[in-house]
């Protein structure tokens, strides 16, 4: 069984659309994380096109067969890494998608669920939605949950995602402070978010934001890795950088037996809720006769 996970993020400034830079960036940063004996690192949501790379879509989605992640894959070896770009699905669909490579392959892909269109955020423009959370299979006991930024402003996507059974939360942002309003803090914020999920879900986490400006957006950095209690085990600065902690799955056993979160949820009470909400709210007002 493997207890320890050795985790990174890669916090970084992104070249709007610009692939071939950002590629050679994640080159870069991968080859530091190797050095540092890191098992898992995760890169900012986008980080292939930059938050703005939607403006030139057909330039910069990818396929996820492209030789291009593939050779990141490559890259990283037996170390899995988490990168997000634009991906050109079936049908000509776009996605805002984070993809698991290791050893060559891609292992796993999420599709952003929670498209924000409010602030200065118009992702409904570009992007379809994700239509499924589910988790992905690390060495032993760790099992990766991944959404992607505004995905845990829905905190009934991470639940679902726990339920799938995550043991860890891990959560690629693109976070500029002046995304949502002048009066929204952002770095606050997250900071607690993160600290709520891992604390009541009793799971490490790591959240990666990228760093720089992009037009209009300003991005804070402050990446962070948190141990099932919410306690910060690493935080990133404002600039580029690579951090790490190393992750003791002891402590999510001792963390789940004081606070069984996911052993109390009533998946089944969720579910018949779920459904009676949907039948009475998914009716027109204009036709209710309930009220």
């Amino acid at each position: 069984m493997t207890r320890y996970l050795n985790l990174g993020a890669a916090q970084m400034a992104s070249a709007i659309g610009d692939l071939d830079a950002n590629l050679a960036t994640h080159h870069r940063l991968i080859g530091q994380a190797k050095n540092l004996g890191i098992d898992c690192l995760v890169f900012p949501e986008l980080s292939l096109a930059g938050h703005y790379g939607a403006e030139n879509l057909l330039n910069v989605a990818m396929h996820r067969d492209d030789t291009r992640l593939l050779d990141l894959s490559k890259a990283a070896g037996e170390m899995e890494i988490v990168v997000g770009f634009i991906e050109e699905g079936p049908a000509a669909q776009f996605y805002n998608a984070a993809a698991v490579l290791k050893n060559g392959r891609l292992v796993y892909i999420h599709r952003k669920l929670n498209l924000p269109s409010y602030g200065r955020l118009i992702e409904t423009k570009y992007y379809a939605l994700g239509r499924f959370v589910d988790t992905h299979p690390m060495p032993g006991d760790w099992r990766m949950g991944l959404l992607i930024c505004a995905d845990l402003y829905n905190p009934a996507l991470v639940h679902l995602s726990f339920l799938h059974g995550a043991t860890l939360l891990t959560a690629p942002i693109s976070s500029g402070r002046e995304a949502v309003g002048d009066e929204f803090d952002n770095p606050d914020s997250w900071a607690t978010t993160m600290k709520f999920y891992s604390m009541m879900y009793g799971a490490p986490s790591i959240m990666v934001n990228r760093c720089g400006v992009e037009e209009d957006l300003t991005f804070w950095g402050g990446s962070r890795i948190l141990d099932p209690f919410g306690r910060v085990l690493a935080q990133a600065g404002e600039g580029e950088e690579v951090i790490a902690a190393k992750l003791d799955y002891a402590e999510v056993r001792r963390a789940r037996a004081l606070l069984p979160t996911v052993r109390d949820s009533n998946i089944s009470l969720v579910q018949r809720e779920m459904e009676r909400l949907t039948a009475k709210l998914g009716v027109p007002d204009i036709v209710r006769d309930d009220e």
